[in-house]
């Protein structure tokens, strides 16, 4: 009863300050913040990567939680990000030239109906210790980053932009001196940004670009357009080529569109495209020529799941990734379950597979990260990486409260604000 009268009379006070002096700052200046969980589960997982000569280094990206670093091969793991001025990471990238200079691109890459926007593309050069804005905070969604092998000052970012209205800032972004100046390679109209992209592992001024034209509304979500399409460049994202039915791709619009490539055998890319033909293709020849492998073992929603990754050692070997994980050891003429619905978490967007190591995978899902060491035969589930995204809280009249949280496809869950015993909420 005390506890509801103090509410009634807090409510009364707050109602009655006029509306310009409730300033947010001012409310909530003072106040200390503690973490009291849950920490037995986790959140979406969306990009990964790997020091190659260190890969005890392990950098992940989430879809509201940050950016977060292991030195331990995922035992311990430590925030980057929390200062900065948004937790939505689309994309990261290591420069293969020098692993202390990271990129990193805010926004959400998945456009589903809740996912968050960024603002712009980050660089670190010091190993995730500092960041610094390097621009485009118009692009609002990054899906996309590739740095050039050799020179970490050189990187194409690709925006896929907001899914909620038009927008120019859009499509193919690349800097030759670390971010200081922009230009704007490629760019279809307000309606179509970057899907993915992918860069030939033996010549860097060749790049694949996925491009989509999307729309999201509350009610509705419009996948494919005339914008969309593949395109090609060989000299650096100066000039690009668009790919059509005449080059062996579906004929009419496209939509979504994911990409892999392999350094065993860079002749061979992969891409799963979402058309009237829907189907895993294959080019032989760089991405000049395509033909289809096949449409029926390529996943659902191809809207939402279209990442696809290929073993850096073996060309042939291929993950899917949707609401499983499926792996084809034949190139994609046939695949196999390794992570079933009811496996780690199902809906997968990213993946890593170690260049050195084809054994050690990493997988970034609605449910967190997993690790496997054995090719994905036992994973190992990371259950110390707090990146829930609470759709709603409550609280209830006990004394102490309890607090109750619906999640992103985590459940619901409910625990204490205080516990009477030293040590805090346990986990």
């Amino acid at each position: 009863m005390e506890f509801k009268i103090w509410s009634v009379l807090l409510l009364l006070a707050v109602g009655s300050v006029p509306s310009q002096a409730q300033d947010v700052d001012a409310i909530i200046e003072g106040m200390n913040v503690r973490h009291i969980g849950p920490g037995a589960m986790s959140g979406r997982v969306t990009t990964i990567d790997v020091q190659r000569d260190r890969p005890e280094v392990i950098y992940i990206g989430t879809a509201s939680g940050g950016l977060w670093r292991s030195v331990t091969a995922g035992v311990e793991w430590e925030p980057l990000f929390d200062d900065e001025a948004t937790q939505s990471i689309g994309a990261l990238a290591i420069a293969p030239s020098n692993p202390d200079v990271i990129w990193v691109g805010t926004g959400e890459g998945n456009p589903r109906n809740s996912h968050s926007s960024g603002r712009g593309v980050y660089r670190s050069i010091d190993g995730g210790a500092t960041w610094e804005l390097m621009g485009l905070e118009g692009t609002r969604n990054i899906h996309r980053i590739i740095v050039h092998p050799t020179d970490h000052q050189t990187v194409w970012v690709g925006a896929i932009g907001t899914a909620w209205g038009d927008s120019p800032d859009r499509g193919i972004y690349k800097t030759t001196d670390g971010g200081k100046t922009w230009t704007h390679q490629l760019y279809i109209d307000e309606r179509t940004g970057v899907a993915d992209m992918i860069i030939d592992p033996s010549n860097p001024d060749k790049l694949i670009a996925a491009l989509w034209s999307h729309r999201r509304e509350p009610w509705f979500f419009t996948s494919g357009g005339e914008g969309s399409g593949l395109y090609i460049t060989h000299d650096g994202g100066d000039n690009w080529k668009q790919l059509t039915e005449d080059e062996g791709l579906p004929a009419g619009e496209l939509g979504r569109i994911g990409l892999t490539i392999s350094a065993a055998n860079p002749d061979v890319v992969y891409a799963l495209i979402e058309s009237s033909e829907t189907g895993l293709y294959h080019s032989t020849d760089g991405g000049l020529n395509w033909s289809l492998i096949q449409g029926k073992q390529v996943g659902n929603r191809p809207f939402y799941y279209a990442d696809i990754y290929a073993d850096p050692s073996d060309e042939k070997r291929i993950f899917n990734l949707y609401s499983m994980v499926d792996l084809s050891e034949d190139g994609g003429k046939t695949f196999r379950t390794i992570l079933p619905y009811s496996g780690v978490h199902p809906d997968h967007h990213a993946f890593y597979i170690h260049p050195d190591d084809p054994n050690f995978l990493i997988d970034g899902n609605d449910g967190g990260l997993n690790i496997s060491r054995d090719g994905g035969v036992t994973w190992t589930f990371v259950n110390n990486l707090p990146l829930g995204q609470f759709y709603h809280i409550s609280v209830d009249n006990a004394i102490p409260y309890r607090i109750y949280g619906g999640m992103q496809d985590n459940g619901s869950w409910v625990g204490p604000s205080e516990v009477w015993h030293v040590g805090g909420i346990r986990n």
